[in-house]
Formats: structure tokens, C-alpha cells, sequence
């Protein structure tokens, strides 16, 4: 007597976030069918092909051997499922209806897999984070391939099996093969291949507004003329970032698995993403028809660099303000709103004018006067006001390119005292409550800057010389920001009137 109804559970990537779906298989009496219900897409309704075939070459009867009418359907019915990660759950389904393998208790189980027409097991996006959920929903065991589930292991009290073909979960559910729970195997942080400041000649201010970037998170733009070293600059600044720690490691790998670009484990250094300046503002910010992490939520934790940064498009550049605040990207879509998270910090480089040299020493200005106001009123005011440090990048001079003299790496010496200014803010930090909890300077509000600048009498009366800078309240409490990173670098407990005047140094401008 074949059993006519069976249920297994899978799971739906919504946004970063995993969400629990039901796969019910029916069966009845009448002419062959084969229909998925439940607001199925089309990479989703083409599992029948590749569920019949994996399991036809696994040895046992498929669907399409079957004449009966077999329907799949995915519930809550009123999510729409996409992908292919619910081929493994509708073969085992099917075969657990028709009786062709023992019954097993599924209620603690969750399969996630794509089928290949051979039965082998092809790796999804979102392992990490549909094993979140599934132990945050009580589940035991999570079935997965092999190429995902050193990833997913990284979640505790979850028994991840990694499997290879549809026919080693079949052995592995009746007990004819021991399930292999996977060891996680954590990753060595921080290798990265980045330039050393000692490689950079000169640019002595611009390794200082660097550093500064680096300890509190600010962000930075450079603008000078072409070959100057502005992208070197921002290449070699991914070296001198703290360390990942493992909780920051698993919200990183989590946007990454999201958007299929996680490796076998976790991201082990910080992002450091350059898109190009072509790049559209749902591929910047995210978003698409099924939502996925922009170049924003890819650089969450890490370096977003922007070269040529009017050349991208308006839209772009201006959607990038309110995640530069919050931290946090809101995808709006007619079923719902998704959050990314987008704690990045922006370095941008650009050139003084069209042709670069406006203001060079050695290469005259080609452009009118007209010229370069339209190139520098590219980037908005309320999108340079949301940039901590702006400096100009000179030319090097050539005595400084001759000097061949071996210098020692620093960038490891300026990591040590980077990771001791985070710290020292992250001790600042720890008394607020869990949900307002920050890591850098950037992201204290302004009551919090008020509460915890500590500023000294002689920088409260440089403050009060500064009425004539015309800063908005936004500007003023970057100000206050970068000024605490300062201290924080010399291990100062309060902010005096020289890290204020080295803070407001980046911030003066008369052209951009």
C-alpha cells in the first residue's frame, strides 16, 4: 500500500534571511502529473526534469515511471520560491510517499540541495543561512552538499550531514551508511596580499588620513591628479583593518552565501569591493527582481573604494546617503521590504576636473572654469558632507621615486595600533544596551558623540572659533567622530584642541 501523503522541509532565502518551507508530496489515483504548487518560479518547476532523472539513476522508480497524479506543494503557498535548493527535499519527499526508501522521522530535518540528472549533489546559495535557522527553529540535522557544508558547520548544536549524490542520503536515512556530521574548520584570518604603506612613496598626510580611516571606520575621499597613487592608497589600506572576528566573519559570509559567492567556509578578511563605474544602482545598493545584496552589503565590514567616483551615475551615488548613515540598505518590493546590512566604509578617489591636472604643479589645466565646476558638482553637498576625511593627494616628486633605499613593512606595526584604537572604542561602547551596541567611532549618534567625545576646555574654545566654517550639524559631529578616532590612535582619554584641528584639517576645502 503506497502512502499518499509525505511532508519534508526545506527552506526559502529571503533577503540575508532564511525562512522555513514545508514540501508536501500527494499522491492519487489517475492519468500521469506532475505538478508544484505554491508560488513556484521557473528554475523551481524545472526540478521535475532533474528530480525524475536523479532519481531514475539512483536506482529507483521516478515520477514519470508512476501513473498517478503527483502534486508537490510548497507552503506557506503565499511565499514565492525560487532557486533549485528544493531538489534534494522533493526527491526524498517522493520517495518517502511511494515507500521506496524506510520511513524516518522528518520533523528535526531539513534538506537543501540541487540535483544533478546524475543524482550528485550540486552546492546552493544561503547554506550558512539556512542552517541559522534552522537551529534557531529546533531542527537537528541539516543534509547539504559537500561544498557547503563546511560553511554551514560554523552554526553550533546543528548536525550538518554533507553529502555527495541523492543515493548517499538515501543510505545515510536508513541507517545503511553512518551520516558524517561535519567538523567546521575555521579559516586563517586576515591573510591578505595588500601593499604595504612602506611600498607607497611619499604621501606622508594621505597614510596618516588613512590610518585614521582605518581606526574609526570614516569615510575617505582622495582627489588628485591621474598615476598619483589614489587606488595603491586604497588598496593598501585593506592591510592595516583589524582582524575579523568570528561573529563579524559569520554576518560577512552570510551576505555573501546569500548572494552565491561564499567559498567552502567562511570569508576569512575583510571585503574590499571596487565595482565599476558603469555599475547600475540595483547591482551599488541591491535589490532585482529576486532581491540580492548590492556592492554596499559585499563591503559590510570592510572597504567600499569608488575610483573615478563622478563617473558613476547620479542615482547611484545618491542612494548610497541614507546607508552611509544607518548602516542598513531597505529593498522595497510589492510583497515586502528586505534590510541588507551595509556597514561599510566608503573611500572614493576622483580626479580635480575632466582632464586631472586642475591645480597641478607640473601639468597645465586644459579645462574652462566652467569645465570644472560641472566635474566637482558630480558628487553632491549632502554627500560630502558624509564624508569624515576629504585630502588631496599631490604628485610625488621624482627625488622620492629615485630613492630605492629598502624600508621596513609598516603596515604591520600600524595594524597593531589600529586594532588597539578599536579597543579602546569597543570597551566605550560596551555599556550600551545590546539592540544600540557599536563597534567603531562612525557610528556613534549624536547624543552619543555628545555623551562620549570628552572634550577638553581648550577644544570646546577651538570649537567656538569654527563658527565661521560653515559646517552643518552633520559635519560637526563627524567632526567630533574623527577627532575621538585621533585620540583613540594617540591613547588619549580626552579630545584637545589639536585632534580637533587635525579632524577639521580634512574637512577644509575650498574647491573639492
Amino acid at each position: 500500500m503506497i502512502k499518499s501523503l509525505a511532508r519534508v522541509h526545506s527552506a526559502e532565502l529571503e533577503g540575508i534571511d532564511a525562512r522555513l518551507i514545508e514540501v508536501e508530496i500527494d499522491l492519487n489515483v489517475g492519468l500521469h502529473a506532475f505538478n508544484i504548487v505554491g508560488l513556484a518560479d521557473k528554475a523551481l518547476n524545472e526540478a521535475k526534469e532533474r528530480v525524475n532523472s536523479a532519481i531514475k539513476n539512483v536506482g529507483a522508480k521516478p515520477p514519470n515511471r508512476e501513473n498517478r497524479k503527483i502534486t508537490i506543494n510548497l507552503a506557506p503557498a503565499d511565499v514565492k520560491k525560487t532557486g533549485s535548493q528544493y531538489d534534494l527535499a522533493i526527491a526524498i519527499g517522493y520517495l518517502l510517499s511511494t515507500q521506496q526508501i524506510k520511513t524516518f522521522d522528518a520533523e528535526k530535518i531539513i534538506f537543501a540541495g540541487e540535483l544533478a540528472l546524475d543524482g550528485r549533489l550540486r552546492p546552493i546559495s544561503g547554506a550558512l543561512n539556512i542552517a541559522e535557522m534552522a537551529h534557531k527553529k529546533g531542527f537537528t540535522h541539516l543534509f547539504l552538499p559537500a561544498h557547503n557544508a563546511n560553511e554551514a558547520a560554523v552554526v553550533k548544536d546543528l548536525h550538518v550531514i554533507a553529502i555527495e549524490t541523492l543515493q548517499e542520503a538515501i543510505e545515510i536515512l536508513e541507517a545503511r551508511k553512518m551520516g558524517e556530521h561535519t567538523i567546521f574548520n575555521a579559516p586563517e584570518f586576515n591573510t591578505t596580499s595588500a601593499p604595504d604603506f612602506s611600498e607607497i612613496k611619499g604621501q606622508e598626510n594621505a597614510k596618516r588620513a588613512l590610518t585614521i580611516a582605518a581606526a574609526g571606520a570614516h569615510n575617505l575621499l582622495m582627489v588628485g591628479s591621474p598615476g598619483v597613487g589614489k587606488s595603491l592608497l586604497a588598496q593598501a589600506l585593506v592591510g592595516i583593518l583589524p582582524s575579523l572576528s568570528l561573529d563579524d566573519a559569520i554576518e560577512i559570509t552570510k551576505i555573501y552565501s546569500a548572494a552565491g559567492l561564499a567559498a567552502n567556509g567562511l570569508v576569512s578578511q575583510r571585503p574590499f569591493r571596487s565595482p565599476h563605474q558603469t555599475a547600475s544602482q540595483v547591482a551599488v545598493i541591491g535589490g532585482g527582481t529576486n532581491p540580492k545584496p548590492g556592492e554596499i552589503s559585499l563591503a559590510h565590514r570592510g572597504i567600499l573604494f569608488l575610483d573615478e567616483l563622478p563617473e558613476f551615475p547620479r542615482n547611484a551615488l545618491e542612494a548610497l546617503r541614507a546607508p552611509m548613515e544607518s548602516g542598513v540598505v531597505h529593498v522595497a518590493r510589492a510583497r515586502g521590504t528586505l534590510a541588507f546590512p551595509a556597514k561599510f566604509t566608503l573611500v572614493a578617489a576622483m580626479n580635480p576636473c575632466p582632464c586631472g591636472y586642475y591645480g597641478d604643479p607640473e601639468k597645465t589645466c586644459t579645462c574652462t572654469a566652467y569645465d570644472v565646476i560641472r566635474y566637482q558638482k558630480k558628487i553632491s553637498g549632502p554627500l560630502l558632507d558624509r564624508i569624515d576625511l576629504q585630502i588631496r593627494v599631490p604628485r610625488v616628486e621624482f627625488r622620492e621615486l629615485r630613492d630605492t633605499k629598502r624600508k621596513d613593512a609598516i603596515s604591520h606595526s600600524l595594524k597593531k595600533e589600529i586594532e588597539a584604537a578599536r579597543g579602546t572604542q569597543k570597551k566605550r561602547f560596551a555599556h550600551l544596551p545590546a539592540a544600540k551596541r557599536i563597534s567603531t567611532n562612525s557610528e556613534m549618534s549624536s547624543k552619543q558623540v555628545e555623551e562620549l567625545a570628552y572634550l577638553t576646555s581648550d577644544a570646546e574654545t577651538f570649537l567656538g572659533t569654527l563658527s565661521s566654517a560653515h559646517l552643518s550639524p552633520r559635519g560637526y559631529y563627524r567632526l567630533l567622530k574623527t577627532a575621538r578616532t585621533i585620540a583613540d590612535l594617540e591613547e588619549k582619554e580626552n579630545v584637545s584642541a589639536e585632534h580637533v584641528a587635525e579632524a577639521f584639517s580634512y574637512r577644509l576645502r575650498e574647491e573639492v
